[in-house]
């Protein structure tokens, strides 16, 4: 983003990051407590979040959990529907997919993600900062009692903060862990000795104090210093991206004259005070800034006291700004946005259109054919089949060419749920229907007499 031209601050917000001082050492950051109409839409839509984090564990689907994505049984389950190493070119695809959204996302879009959506931001200011507000008062009390001495009132309103926190980071850590182990895995950790789940009670132990560090004390600094998308910004914004920014063009020269040599910004420091991050976003787009919108709220409502109409900083671009245009969807916007929606449906299609079972086959290695009674020839296979379905299959494989029938070794195939079974059969074709050494064959795999996937195998033969 273009700097403000006719600031007369020094540039030095671009040396370092708002939350170091010059010897190196921590600014521990007490934002004013936000207000206004886009707070009270991210507080919708952080609780709509921590509805569906703490409440998707508990929902089935096909008798198997919504979600699950446990790593070391490398056993993924989305809407209900099992996906397994197998499948594993399908999670390479969805992660090609997710980095170009992210790139076409953030080059439309800004850092919309990290102010509305991202699970620290939603943790930290829908959970963690109200309760603060609660205990230790607003800006100004906060930064009061942490001048005050150690006193009884000081220390009880620290272990009663400090408590509920501890019990916030151990809810949100066994929900984390309910979508990666499921529910009634949980719940067995929970309910049962600490000795039948020593893995399992560490993991909960090291995330929450995790969660308690990164929520009582480092904070902000996970957008700033920890998370590699706030790196990336730098590089994927443009000056056409929609990102939280000031217009320098109406609010300078600062100050607080009403006369018409000044302009709209009063110079009050609103936006400062209520910046999670600490820093003032009329020096421009910043790497700490997450586009939460707190400061829009903040002009907006020093605008209304003074008369001034709204919008002095609000979500526009830098081309925007600099040309005095209005926000309106440009055919950029709308090109990225259709792209990204595309993405989205050919990763949906590759997702929930993938087969129940895989079906492998493969001529057994070291035989060629075998003459049969009835002018018959066969040859010998075998078979590797998956049934990735929560349901028992029963399958049923048939010739699709030259009028051949299967005769299993081990006779009908009944597949249990989420299991892997082989077998050996011969295939029989009559002599005078081959046409070549070498016969291309289609095997249908049928499920409740219903053709579910087709392979394609290679018959030996001699010629008639």
């Amino acid at each position: 983003m273009a700097e403000n031209k006719t600031s007369t601050v020094e540039p030095t917000f671009r040396d370092s990051i708002s939350t170091v001082d010059e010897q190196g050492k921590r600014i521990y950051l007490f934002p004013k407590k936000p207000k206004g109409r886009y707070y009270n839409r991210r507080k919708v839509v952080g609780w709509i979040l921590l509805a569906i984090l703490f409440g998707v564990p508990f929902i089935e689907m096909n008798g198997s959990p919504l979600f699950m994505f446990h790593v070391i049984k490398r056993e993924f389950i989305l809407f209900g529907v099992h996906f397994w190493p197998q499948d594993s070119y399908l999670f390479a695809i969805a992660m090609i997919s997710l980095l170009v959204g992210i790139v076409l996302f953030t080059a439309v879009y800004g850092r919309f993600w990290c102010g509305w959506t991202c699970p620290q931001t939603v943790f930290l200011e829908v959970l963690f900062r109200p309760i603060e507000y609660l205990i230790d008062g607003d800006r100004n009390a906060q930064i009061k009692l942490k001048a005050a001495p150690w006193g009884i009132n000081k220390i009880g309103k620290r272990i009663l903060k400090n408590g509920i926190f501890v019990f916030l980071s151990i809810l949100i850590a066994n929900a984390l862990l309910a979508w990666v182990i499921g529910i009634d895995d949980l719940m067995q950790i929970i309910s049962e000795p600490i000795a039948n789940h020593k893995g399992g009670f560490i993991a909960i132990a090291v995330l929450s104090g995790f969660l308690f560090f990164i929520y009582s004390w480092f904070r902000e600094q996970v957008c700033s210093i920890m998370c590699p998308y706030g790196r990336l910004q730098g590089v994927l914004l443009d000056i056409s991206s929609i990102v939280v920014s000031y217009d320098y063009k109406r609010g300078e020269p600062r100050g607080k004259g009403q006369d018409g040599e000044k302009g709209d910004c009063i110079d009050c420091g609103s936006c400062v005070d209520v910046c999670p991050t600490g820093i003032d976003i009329r020096n421009g787009t910043q790497l700490e800034c997450i586009n939460c919108t707190a400061c829009i709220d903040a002009c907006d409502g020093v605008m209304d006291k003074v008369k001034k109409p709204r919008g002095l900083i609000r979500y526009a671009s830098e081309k925007n700004i600099a040309e005095g245009l209005p926000f309106k969807f440009t055919n950029r916007i709308i090109g990225y946005t259709s792209l990204l929606l595309a993405l989205l449906v050919f990763l949906s299609v590759l997702l929930f259109g993938r087969s129940d079972i895989e079906t492998t086959i493969l001529r057994t290695p070291g035989l060629l054919y075998q003459d049969q009674p009835n002018n018959e020839i066969s040859n010998l296979y075998n078979a590797k089949l998956i049934n990735k379905s929560t349901i028992q299959m029963p399958i049923e494989l048939r010739s699709l060419s030259n009028g051949g029938r299967v005769q299993m070794v081990k006779g009908d195939i009944n597949i249990s749920k989420s299991s892997i079974y082989q077998d050996v059969f011969f295939l029989f074709i009559n002599r005078d229907s081959l046409a070549f050494h070498k016969n291309d064959i289609k095997i249908g795999i049928y499920a409740k007499d219903k053709l579910i996937e087709t392979v394609e195998i290679s018959f030996i033969g001699d010629m008639p």
